[in-house]
């Protein structure tokens, strides 16, 4: 199951050439040279970074050796970056689709032994190369649609040896497929069953041995917590917080989905790279997030697929000047979403983002959202090559189709992963 994946990165040809005749996204680049409105544009990839981006006729003498790669007026983008997922899990819970049709709600699921702790049993049960052959096709189907950056979430192990055991195979991921993976530890996802009822218990297992073993292994990139009536207290939530501080970790959070906690005003004073979810998120956690820099994070699929009616702030948000990411928050209970332009599209329909919200969204403030800004998220020069060219006419295109997967050529870490024909 994970042959073609593996194959096509090893096998992936170097991207290095003169780009030529590409048209590019507005607010998505940084251009060497000024360029003109509509102007026909190079995108210069040497050793594996983009090493210039200007007006064609501006190309410098030195890049005039290297092969000339047609664009054919093609939109370009910067590498599509899906900043919350919780990619790895064994099973599945269709089941519980059908009980929320059915009328129960998210509490009433969790309740009866389902939501996130069925899925802690089936990671459990799974070895990590069976959660590595089932995450790989899931990851397939994002990169095929120009992901270049993705974070993934432990969270369904709950315990030392099996959040270590999802956080390896997110490893293992970004390692044969190519792709920049972010891994975030969510130890603080929900209480395990042994520890039913004795919930600071566990958050000092998690602060005490959990954590600083997995970063002392390299295994954590950020910290993250749910916090909420159904999951753990802004107490509990901090005390995580300070643990992933002394370690030199940044932190993030589950962040008023089903109410307003307040957690969004703790992660800010935290510096908190984001806080998604945030359905009811107030005011005084937008002002907090807005001084802080922290991203908001919109999550339309688990919103969509609980059916959900609190739209987050939007407005509220845009006019506090707060950076606002989307993601497909892929898992497998609320959000079973594997295409990040449908999320875009769903976060324009449902929340009412304008378009070129929705790609700075799924591109240039979702890489902020990873702390990964300096690397992904824009086309600039000095950046690893992650771009994306797409046969469209519009940018708006991107978010204006339903389940349309465009026949785009995609460069990943400065290989040709995809190409149109």
């Amino acid at each position: 199951m994970n042959r073609p994946a593996i194959t096509a990165w090893q096998s992936a040809p170097s991207a290095d050439g003169v780009w030529c005749n590409l048209r590019l996204a507005p607010d998505l680049f940084r251009a060497d040279v000024p360029l003109a409105a509509d102007a026909a544009v190079c995108v210069v990839v040497e050793r594996g970074q983009i090493a210039w981006i200007g007006p064609q006729q501006a190309l410098p003498a030195q890049f005039a050796a290297l092969p000339v790669r047609e664009g054919g007026g093609q939109l370009a983008t910067p590498g599509l970056v899906d900043c919350h997922t919780h990619l790895v899990y064994g099973g599945e819970r269709a089941n519980e689709f059908a009980m929320r049709l059915a009328g129960a709600s998210y509490e009433e699921v969790a309740k009866a032994g389902g939501g996130i702790v069925s899925s802690v049993k089936a990671t459990r049960e799974a070895s990590e190369d069976a959660l590595l052959a089932q995450a790989l096709p899931r990851l397939q189907q994002l990169m095929d649609e120009g992901v270049c950056a993705i974070e993934i979430k432990s969270g369904y192990g709950l315990s030392l040896e099996h959040e270590r055991k999802q956080l390896r195979v997110a490893r293992r991921l970004g390692a044969l497929c190519g792709i920049t993976v972010r891994t975030t530890f969510l130890g603080a996802h929900a209480l395990p069953p042994e520890y039913a009822g004795r919930s600071q218990d566990y958050i000092d297992l998690v602060c005490r041995e959990m954590l600083p073993a997995l970063a002392a292994e390299g295994l954590v990139d950020a910290v993250d917590v749910f916090c909420e009536r159904i999951a753990f207290s802004l107490a509990e939530t901090e005390q995580v917080f300070q643990t992933a501080q002394a370690l030199g970790l940044p932190v993030k959070l589950h962040a008023e989905q089903l109410s307003n906690m307040e957690g969004a005003a703790l992660a800010a004073r935290y510096r908190g790279l984001s806080c998604d979810h945030i359905e009811h998120l107030s005011q005084a956690g937008i002002d907090a997030m807005a001084q802080s820099g922290t991203v908001a994070v919109l999550l339309p699929g688990a919103f969509y697929t609980l059916r959900d009616t609190q739209v987050p702030p939007i407005a509220a948000l845009r006019a506090a000047g707060v950076p606002m990411a989307v993601s497909t928050d892929h898992n497998p209970g609320t959000s079973p979403a594997l295409s990040l332009l449908l999320m875009a599209n769903m976060a324009c329909t449902l929340f009412r983002l304008t378009v070129p919200e929705a790609l700075a969204g799924i591109t240039r403030h979702a890489a902020q959202a990873l702390g990964l800004q300096a690397t992904h998220g824009v086309l600039a020069a000095g950046m690893p090559a992650n771009l994306v060219l797409w046969p469209v006419h519009h940018a708006a295109e991107l978010v204006y189709w339903l389940g349309l997967q465009p026949a785009c050529t995609i460069v990943r870490q400065g290989r040709i992963t995809r190409h149109a024909a």
